[in-house]
């Protein structure tokens, strides 16, 4: 409550009722129960007296925890005068009724201060207050500074007054809250005295749930319901064993009203009104209590727990009528059932989305059933379900049930759906009920019309999984079928009821023996294959699925049968679909699907295992579940070496998942009738066939062989005849395929580590070259018949020998489903070498059988670094390798070796490719210790193998040259372990000076460390390179260069071999008086920033095709600092002519770019990385402005290419020069006194 200045109180009321429930409090209760955060809102009233609680009074709702005065006074005069009195009557009047929790509030206002010349501080007015009414409190008095205003010190103010509030608000309500909570507990304790009244209890009770629900606590407030509910149930259990109160009474009068249950108001205060004053009857009561109970339970979002408890509190009120022995008009309790039963089934609607009440469709169907076995119940009641009609005593009671209602209410007066409506419309009239109950339409005898009721039923039911209200409702359909002489749909529900282990083996028996009587008479009928059996399982042998023609292959089908006695079947077709796209003469190739066994449902051992909750699987809900989906593997692959083109998944039944649901009918779903013609079983197509079958309850086998002929088969339809009755399955999922192909004869090179236990199971590696390795060949035969006298001849090649040896053995392998079968033949194989062929003659093989046999080759190193060649085929085809070869993800060199063979098979040139890796990986570098010179070369094992390295020479390959190198190591014979690096060191002895340019030529004999014979085994390794040196000469008459002093550079350039074919081709040459020359670029760069190059840095050379040719440039640089300073580097770039490029589509990888960053400021090793050079504005320079501008017009320009690692060698590398420093002049002046 609110005292004092209320103008001043009502400038503030918006702010405060909008900020205080902002921020939770934490709420501490006693008893142990644990803390809660909650938000508090408070209702601000002003004070008066008689709003005071009384003695006695129990109203918590509207009880004042907290009274505030306010004041902005900040005069003394006027505090002495008026308000102080003021406070003391306010005081006076809260002692008098017993009220301890106030709070004063002094507002302070700067501009209210500016006004007054005679102001005290504002702490002597506050301090007066607290002395005057604070003594022993002083924190109920608190200071609000200028809270309409934005400033920093007002939001601290606000913000600790609103906390403050917030406290004292808080510990008010809790105090008061557990002295109403013993209060409570203390009136409970009475309740055996007499005059007690449960209704004054529940008020009190009630009460508290109202403060727990606004304050959000929904659990704390469903509990005091529950503990109303529990507390008049066992009362009445108690007068149900004689033990009555007789506060009871009240509630035993006649009902006289049964409008049902009302969910749609927070509070029926209707019905607590009458709960209040006493003159509610059991329904009353038990219908408010379940209202807040439903409310609370929507708001703690646990809707199905409503259900629950309704169909609790439906039947709980039932039994406590009869306990009491209440007055009912027969019918009443009906009509309340009914109408409660739909009610909550609204409510639950009204906060669910549909998936949410599909999902828990278990939860409501309990209310369903309750709802239609009282509206049966009033059926037979009113009369409506009677042959003749109702009587006029029918009518006048169908007059008052329907009066017992009442008015309808005003929440679904509106709603055309209302329960209400709903029962007023069902006991109407005989159409109106028939509309809302079916089985008054059997009762009549009109079979037609029943079964249109019980088919929308049994959808329901099945829908809704209830097995057991499907097999009733089948035998009702099937009793109007009978009766309609619908055979077919007869005979459909007939073979589920026979195999629905819901009914007796009796009457399964009936039902089974009705279809062998129809089956012995025309016309012809097709029942779904889902009521008869289930598939298990089919097996393959063998178990591959896949078979050459001329094999045999056996499907083995695992059916259990639903029939409850022995059913002989005359035949079991399975329908095939034929096609040549996956097998036939593309052979296995060109198979695109994935086989049988593989797919989701396979094992990998040719088992097929049929899901049960497929329609094949399911006789009675599981038939009624939308088809699952079919999903390939789809792969198309090249039919000549078959190498994967492209892969994807495609859906075979989409047409089937797509359908309309609603419209169509599928055999496979329980209330079909008959098979639709256009799935009829056709009798001209393949199809795998077992006569004269008996089939026994369970479990059976049944064995069939498939046709081999080239082609594709799946299985689409199965289907067995019993008389005539057939059972059909439309559809088989997973899908069931098998293949038979006719292959053409292939052969295939692989690598071979070594022997194996079984030779068509080997262990393939890498090849290498430089030493003997094995190679495995490998004929599948196909169709083909490997006759006496048939050989492969193989084309020698120089670079490749074939090494054979005396004996050399031959095994041909039997095929069985496609598969080598391991019972190997040994054979001895005849190898011919000659000058340019290889005949390898074969022993005689049977078609679709496999041949196996080894050889060993070996493939020659060539010298390194090494240089892609022109490649020459062993057919004599001449094939250009590509510019850069490709490595292995280990840095190993590999090179291609090409075999063409010649089969007799084919009239066609076979040709394999053999990939062999170059073991070794050399690089080589100049040392320097002083002036003493030495190279070194790092020779790397790249490979998995561990060799034995000997004998490491380094010679010259120009003998004349005055330059003797002078071997350092000390071991002739070292291991090289895999990924493992050996370093042989030489020194370099001249007389006179050092040549310019230096041809070596590393070179050792290597073989791998299991090599039996050392001596035979040993290979030769040989790495080639050049060393070129560039000279920097002091100016003219000194012997030194020094700091700041221009120098002279030469540059010298050699060519040490002609340019490959290769090469040729893309460097254009020019041919000028017999001298043929190509292009070549040179840049000077200084990473270091040790020289200054001075004039041009670049340019472009023309150099002799020839071998030794040589080019020196003159330059001049300047060192910019003293010592020993290493030489510039000199970096080279192919310079090749433009070419004709598109315009619209510049190559920039190619063409020179002007970029800002010179990318040949990196290190010699990027140099096979980029193309790409910055201008240094030379004569010769190609990175001009100009060029440039036509570069971005997309005209055609000159091309730079790398050369490859190892092509070209900087002999200066390594090498330093000595610089002086500048000889210093400068005179100094020395005064001597």
């Amino acid at each position: 409550m609110s005292a004092g200045d209320q103008s001043l109180f009502t400038s503030l009321y918006t702010s405060l009722a909008q900020q205080l429930p902002r921020e939770p409090m934490e709420w501490r209760r006693s008893y142990g129960r644990p803390p809660k955060m909650i938000h508090l809102e408070a209702n601000f009233v002003q004070f008066k007296e008689e709003l005071l609680p009384k003695d006695g009074n129990r109203a918590l709702l509207t009880f004042p925890f907290l009274h505030i005065y306010w004041t902005d006074c900040c005069d003394t005069e006027m505090y002495k005068a008026s308000v102080k009195d003021d406070m003391l009557r306010w005081q006076s009047t809260l002692r008098l009724h017993g009220s301890v929790d106030w709070l004063i509030v002094v507002v302070e206002s700067e501009a209210k201060k500016k006004n007054k010349t005679n102001i005290l501080p504002r702490t002597s007015i506050v301090d007066k207050i607290r002395n005057d009414f604070c003594n022993k409190q002083s924190d109920r008095c608190v200071v609000l500074s200028d809270p309409l205003k934005e400033s920093s010190r007002s939001q601290d103010s606000w913000s600790s007054f609103l906390t403050k509030l917030r406290t004292l608000l808080l510990m008010s309500f809790t105090k008061n809250l557990g002295r109403f909570e013993d209060d409570m507990r203390t009136l409970r304790e009475k309740r055996t005295e007499p005059g007690w009244s449960f209704c004054d209890y529940f008020m009190v009770q009630e009460e508290l749930a109202f403060v727990f629900e606004m304050l959000q606590q929904f659990e704390d407030a469903l509990v005091q319901y529950d503990e109303l509910d529990a507390l008049f149930t066992q009362y009445v259990l108690n007068f149900g064993a004689g033990d009555g109160a007789n506060w009871l009474g009240s509630f035993c009068a006649p009902v006289k009203r049964w409008s049902g249950l009302l969910l749609r108001r927070p509070i029926d205060m209707e019905k607590r009104e009458l709960i209040q004053l006493g003159e509610a009857s059991l329904l009353d009561l038990r219908s408010y209590l379940f209202s807040r109970q439903c409310t609370l339970l929507i708001f703690l979002q646990r809707p199905w727990e409503v259900t629950q408890r309704a169909l609790e509190l439906l039947h709980n009120c039932v039994q406590e009528l009869r306990l009491l022995e209440v007055s009912v008009v027969q019918g009443a309790l009906d009509c309340w059932v009914f109408l409660s039963c739909l009610e909550v089934l609204h409510r639950i609607e009204g906060c669910c989305d549909r998936a949410q009440l599909e999902a828990n469709c278990s939860h409501t169907v309990g209310l369903w059933t309750y709802a239609t076995e009282k509206l049966k119940s009033l059926g037979y009641l009113c009369g409506l379900v009677a042959e003749k009609g109702p009587t006029s005593e029918d009518l006048n009671r169908t007059v008052d049930l329907l009066a017992g209602l009442g008015e309808e209410r005003p929440e679904t007066v509106n709603s055309l759906q209302s329960p209400y409506k709903k029962l007023n419309e069902a006991l109407s009239s005989v159409e109106a009920f028939e509309k809302h109950y079916l089985v008054s339409a059997m009762k009549k005898g009109d079979p037609e019309r029943a079964e249109g009721f019980l088919d929308d039923s049994l959808r329901s039911y099945v829908a809704e999984g209830w097995s057991l209200q499907v097999t009733h409702t089948r035998k009702q359909m099937a009793e109007c079928q009978k009766l309609l002489q619908q055979t077919e749909d007869y005979l459909q529900t007939s073979a589920l009821l026979a195999g629905d282990a819901n009914l007796p083996e009796l009457e399964r028996k009936h039902f089974c023996q009705e279809i062998l009587t129809f089956a012995s008479q025309p016309p012809t009928v097709a029942l779904s294959m889902a009521a008869f059996a289930q598939l298990r399982q089919m097996q393959f042998s063998p178990p591959g699925a896949v078979v050459h023609v001329g094999a045999a292959l056996q499907l083995e089908l695992h059916v259990r049968c639903l029939m409850p006695v022995a059913v002989q079947v005359e035949q079991l077709a399975a329908t095939l679909h034929f096609s040549l796209e996956q097998g036939g003469a593309r052979g296995r190739a060109g198979s695109t699907q994935r086989r049988t066994g593989q797919g989701p449902q396979g094992q990998g051992d040719g088992v097929v295992l049929f899901p049960q909750g497929s329609p094949l699987a399911g006789a009675g809900m599981g038939a009624s579940l939308p088809p699952a989906l079919e999903l390939y593997e789809m792969q198309d692959r090249s039919p000549s070496d078959s190498s994967l083109n492209s892969t994807g998944v495609v859906c075979k039944n989409m047409h089937l998942l797509l359908r309309r649901h609603d419209s169509s009918a599928s055999l496979d779903t329980p209330t079909a009738g008959a098979l639709p013609a256009a799935v009829a079983v056709d009798d001209g197509a393949q199809m795998l066939r077992a006569r004269n079958i008996t089939l026994q309850p369970g479990d059976n086998s049944i064995l069939f062989t498939a046709p081999v002929q080239p082609g594709s088969y799946t299985l689409r339809q199965l289907c067995g005849s019993v008389g005539r009755v057939q059972f059909v399955q439309s559809h088989i999922y997973p899908v069931v395929q098998y293949e038979v192909y006719s292959q053409e004869p292939q052969l295939t090179i692989e690598p071979l580590s070594g022997p194996s236990v079984w030779p068509s199971v080997p262990l393939f590696y890498n090849l290498l070259a430089g030493i003997p390795q094995k190679v495995k060949f490998t004929i599948a035969t196909g169709h083909y018949s490997v006759k006496k006298g048939d050989a492969l001849q193989l084309s020698n090649t120089d670079s490749m020998p074939i090494l054979h040896s005396s004996c050399c053995s031959a095994t041909i392998l039997s095929s069985t489903g496609g598969q080598p079968s391991f019972h190997p033949l040994w054979h001895a194989l005849s190898v011919q070498s000659s000058e340019k062929v290889t005949s390898i003659s074969l022993p005689p093989t049977p078609p679709y059988h496999t041949l196996e046999f080894q050889l060993e080759v070996l493939c020659h190193i060539p010298p390194t670094p090494f240089k892609p060649d022109i490649e020459r085929l062993t057919n004599g085809e001449v094939r250009h390798r590509p510019k850069s070869h490709s490595h292995a993800d280990n840095g190993m060199i590999n090179i291609d070796q090409k075999v063409s063979i010649d089969c007799p098979w084919s009239i066609y040139s076979t040709l394999i490719s053999l990939t062999f890796y170059v073991p070794f990986k050399a690089k080589h570098s100049i040392l320097s210790a002083g002036k003493r010179k030495y190279i070194q070369v790092c020779l790397q094992n790249v490979s998995d193998t561990n060799f034995h390295l000997v004998d490491p020479v380094l010679t010259e390959r120009q003998p004349t040259t005055p330059v003797e190198l002078l071997s350092l190591n000390a071991k002739t014979q070292q291991t090289v372990c895999s990924q493992q690096s050996v370093f042989c060191l030489w020194e370099m002895r001249w007389v006179k000076h050092l040549p310019l340019c230096l041809q070596c030529a590393f070179s050792a004999s290597f073989a791998p460390v299991s090599a039996s014979d050392a001596r035979t085994a040993f290979k030769p390794y040989r790495y080639e390179f050049q060393l070129d040196r560039a000279e920097i000469l002091p100016p003219s008459g000194d012997q030194h260069c020094r700091t700041g002093a221009l120098c002279g550079l030469e540059v010298s350039i050699t060519r040490q071999a002609e340019p490959s074919e290769t090469e040729g081709e893309e460097e254009e040459s020019t041919e000028i008086e017999g001298l043929r020359t190509t292009k070549l670029m040179y840049e000077v760069v200084d990473n270091s920033s040790n020289w200054a190059v001075c004039g041009k840095s670049s340019g472009v050379v023309s150099m002799p095709v020839a071998a030794s040719a040589t080019h020196r440039v003159q330059m001049e640089v300047m060192p910019l600092f003293a010592g020993y300073l290493p030489f510039p580097n000199i970096k080279v770039f192919k310079y090749l002519p433009h070419s004709a490029v598109p315009a619209i589509q510049p190559d920039t990888d190619s063409c020179l770019e002007n970029d800002t960053m010179s990318l040949l400021d990196k290190g010699l090793d990027d140099q096979g990385d980029t193309a790409s050079i910055r201008s240094r504005g030379s004569v010769h320079s190609v990175g001009s402005g100009e060029q440039q501008r036509e570069q971005q017009r997309g005209l055609p320009m000159p091309r730079l290419e790398p050369f490859s690692p190892g092509q070209v060698f900087y002999w200066s590398q390594g090498r330093q020069v000595l610089v002086l420093p500048v000889t210093d002049e400068h005179v100094m002046e020395v005064n001597v006194t």
